[in-house]
């Protein structure tokens, strides 16, 4: 972004060299200076075709049959789930988090999205605030954004200090230990999108009435602070990827497909009542993975190392130590968990 847009008004700046086509207001369609549809979801994508919306409500229903059954199992067993869902602006966590939870019975399933600290919160203990959220027995808890705001845009934004954010890095995975030591089942998502394809989402809101409230003037200052949410993400996962709380990277161009294979991500690694495995079938690990094997463009392999997800050389997707090891657990699993790693895991 050079110095004449930065001075322009935020719809300038996104929608600069494009057009809308508004044929039909509930789906606009960005198009490039030719008139030709953006397609700058395929940028650094494994797929050349998205989801299509029959295969994607046929797939989603099936899943959230099993997230149902998974549902009854928590409530019947008194687990605590903490599913956290980060990633950069308009990487789709919102829209993930909501087919979570559109069939789920919402008296044991909530969805946390704190706003900026009160003045009493931000003179607490960072965490404390979160801790007041955590699950009851039986309840699952989606955090849209989470503790780990500290990591990424308070830290990008200057919203707190070098100490402070510091101070954070140390105390997280002591914190993600003891509630997992506890016996919550925490899962961590880190929605991915290229970053064309986040201009692309931001312009999309920008002209959508409907979408408007979700571009925040935080959200365009990021788009000229790219590289430095880059180098946050990978502080963060250097500090935080660990045995006891893994990140699983979601590739999110791709909303439909992302959200499916978030779902199944969730499921498989949890052995519940009544679960159909081949409903559930495996993460598609070119989708979902671990932090190092699914990178974005200018992320080299060497920034996320050493990282505790290095693991055995495995190929892309393929997640070191993510199942969760219970009682429910395949033997031949259990066994490749002691050992660091899952034999073809998500």
């Amino acid at each position: 972004m050079n110095e004449e847009q930065r001075g322009s008004q935020p719809e300038e700046v996104l929608l600069a060299g494009l057009s809308v086509d508004a044929t039909r207001p509930e789906q606009p369609v960005l198009l490039d200076g030719s008139g030709a549809p953006i397609r700058t979801w395929l940028e650094n994508y494994p797929y050349d075709r998205k989801v299509r919306r029959a295969e994607y409500e046929r797939t989603k229903r099936i899943l959230q049959i099993e997230l149902l059954k998974l549902q009854r199992w928590v409530k019947d067993t008194g687990a605590r789930v903490v599913v956290i869902c980060e990633g950069r602006d308009a990487a789709g966590k919102g829209g993930t988090i909501q087919r979570f939870t559109e069939r789920l019975n919402p008296r044991g399933a909530r969805i946390v999205a704190l706003d900026k600290p009160t003045e009493r919160e931000a003179g607490q203990w960072y965490f404390q605030r979160y801790i007041a959220h955590l699950p009851d027995r039986g309840e699952i808890v989606f955090f849209d954004r989470s503790w780990y705001n500290r990591a990424g845009v308070e830290k990008v934004m200057g919203f707190c200090t070098e100490a402070e954010y510091q101070r954070f890095l140390r105390q997280c995975p002591a914190f993600e230990a003891m509630l997992v030591e506890d016996g919550i089942l925490l899962i961590k998502f880190w929605f991915s999108v290229s970053r064309a394809e986040q201009r692309t989402r931001f312009a999309i809101r920008q002209v959508d009435p409907v979408r408007q409230w979700k571009l925040s003037s935080t959200d365009v200052a990021s788009l000229d602070r790219w590289d430095a949410y880059t180098t946050a993400k990978i502080e963060m996962f250097r500090a935080t990827d660990t045995v006891h709380a893994p990140w699983t990277v979601v590739k999110s161009n791709d909303k439909r497909r992302g959200r499916l294979e978030a779902m199944r991500s969730l499921l498989w690694r949890l052995d519940y009542a009544s679960k159909d495995e081949a409903a559930v079938g495996r993460p598609d690990p070119l989708i979902v993975g671990a932090a190092d094997t699914l990178l974005e463009r200018g992320e080299e392999p060497a920034d996320l190392s050493p990282t505790p997800l290095g693991g055995p050389p495995t190929g892309p997707g393929h997640h070191p130590g993510t199942r969760m090891p219970h009682a429910g657990m395949r033997a031949a699993d259990r066994r490749a968990d002691r050992q660091g790693w899952t034999r073809d895991s998500d």
